[in-house]
């Protein structure tokens, strides 16, 4: 019987890890379709989040809206990382958007005591300053003012992305996936106004609905569902494949080529965080359990 269950949850482990890696790759998309699509970030955002919250409305059938302050500023919080993405990837290279959104887990670790009540270490701090230092250089190339507010709002949308998740994990039972599809909802209302604008042509509202369905809201159901069977590290280092495939499937189908420095600082920014991960998940006491 044990023997069973042990098969059992390996490949249940199994099929979380496969449900995180297709998560990855959809994510990684995001980058290549925002520069395909002409038209205000604010409509594309809201238009996205349009057919994001419709699969995710039919996946969870009975949303919970609770109301409470977790589920409202989680949501707020997701509307404002949605669309400073799409009006980043707009203003800079596809790479710095999403490597520089990727700081993310050291704002939590900033963060996470306020929230979360947990302490931050001496190796948390040492990750932070090589993650600033690595920032530091995606201002270093010969950027346009343009460029360079591009790089600005990515940074905040690393801050505000960290939000999400620390009040992802501080919400219990499940609401969080609920805070998600209010989020895609606030998204939709606050886009409105600039899809109003224009009419945008049928190839392009093809591609939104792919980025609404495919890009975003299928890969929140498939990481939910791979947060139930894996651990933290997995999923802490496995959606690592997100920022390095984003600024690739640019390259080859656009032809837009980061800065040097840039690329430099990628690299320093994901290896100090995947370190960090590793670090913790090595150096974590396993935690014990109680025979039944």
């Amino acid at each position: 019987m044990q023997h069973a269950t042990n098969i059992s949850q390996d490949k249940s482990r199994t099929t979380a890890i496969i449900y995180l890696v297709i998560t990855s790759i959809l994510w990684s998309l995001g980058g290549v379709m925002i520069k395909w699509v002409e038209w205000n970030p604010f409509a594309i955002a809201g238009m996205r989040s349009v057919f994001a919250s419709l699969l995710l409305w039919a996946v969870i059938r009975r949303p919970k809206f609770t109301w409470s302050k977790e589920q409202i500023l989680c949501a707020a919080a997701y509307a404002a990382t949605v669309i400073i993405f799409v009006a980043a990837n707009k203003m800079t290279t596809a790479a710095n958007a999403i490597l520089l959104q990727y700081t993310a887990p050291i704002y939590v670790a900033l963060f996470g005591f306020v929230v979360l009540k947990e302490k931050t270490t001496r190796m948390d701090w040492f990750t932070i300053f090589i993650v600033l230092a690595g920032m530091a250089l995606f201002f270093a190339d010969n950027l346009d003012t343009k460029g360079f507010w591009g790089n600005i709002l990515s940074v905040i949308g690393g801050i505000t992305y960290a939000t999400v998740i620390l009040l992802m994990r501080k919400q219990k039972e499940g609401g969080s996936i609920d805070a998600i599809l209010l989020g895609n909802i606030l998204t939709a209302l606050i886009g409105i106004p600039f899809m109003l604008q224009s009419v945008p042509s049928l190839p392009t509202m093809f591609t939104l609905s792919l980025m609404g369905i495919i890009q975003l809201g299928l890969p929140y159901i498939l990481f939910a569902l791979a947060l139930k069977s894996v651990t933290a590290l997995d999923a802490a280092l496995i959606p690592v494949i997100e920022p390095i495939l984003n600024p690739v499937w640019v390259f080859f189908m656009i032809g837009e080529v980061p800065g040097n420095w840039a690329l430099i600082g990628g690299v320093i920014v994901l290896t100090a965080i995947t370190g960090r991960c590793v670090y913790a998940a090595t150096t974590t006491k396993p935690v014990e359990t109680e025979p039944n």
